[in-house]
């Protein structure tokens, strides 16, 4: 499936967050890329286009091109509740993104490719689908023969203390669990989902 491949530094940049991990490059330069650096005047952004940054700055954060986007958030607006609350909730719930959570990989695109080629089961099953989306009291763990991976034990041995309320985490079994969907105030991504269903509702 294709992915975005270019420089993640410019892209952080851009949006001015870290939405790919922790890039030395923001501290030096704190302002969007471009030929004239920060002495570049910009004009006042239309409402239209904060919407659209506010939706790219998603895709790159959770990895997900356009359809698969907008599947989500049409399973989310069809939901009971707040279609923004839900929409963000779907994408929490996603496999590659868990694994992320539970800390068996330093970045979502780690985790896509650890469950792509097969090294993470979903209640004792190999399950190699990024996108699937885990129902609560669902099992995330590392197959047996992957655990001595370098990036499974180097992530593993820098995740301190379990950080999200929704999952579980067994360091000694390299075992998690998928409580239940986060509330949003759980959710710690600098995200104004009202501005994509904004967007979304034109």
């Amino acid at each position: 499936m294709a992915r975005y491949l270019g420089p993640k530094s410019k892209i952080a940049r851009r949006f001015r967050e870290p939405i790919f991990g922790p890039d030395k490059v923001l501290d030096k330069k704190s302002y969007p890329p471009g030929q004239h650096g920060n002495s570049r005047r910009r004009g006042k952004q239309s409402e239209y286009g904060i919407q659209l940054l506010e939706k790219q700055k998603v895709k790159y954060t959770y990895g997900i091109l356009e359809r698969q986007f907008f599947n989500i958030f049409k399973k989310a607006s069809s939901k009971d509740g707040i279609t923004g609350e839900n929409f963000l909730k779907l994408l929490e719930s996603r496999l590659d993104n868990t694994v992320y959570r539970l800390g068996i990989a330093p970045t979502r695109a780690a985790a896509r490719q650890l469950v792509s080629h097969k090294h993470i089961l979903v209640n004792g099953e190999v399950l190699n689908i990024p996108s699937y989306s885990l129902k609560a009291g669902d099992e995330i763990s590392v197959r047996e023969r992957s655990k001595s991976l370098e990036v499974i034990t180097n992530s593993v041995e820098a995740r301190k203390i379990n950080r999200y309320g929704w999952l579980e985490w067994d360091a000694a079994s390299l075992t998690g669990k998928f409580i239940n969907f986060p509330e949003r105030e759980e959710i710690p991504e600098n995200i104004r989902e009202n501005l994509i269903v904004e967007l979304y509702s034109k």
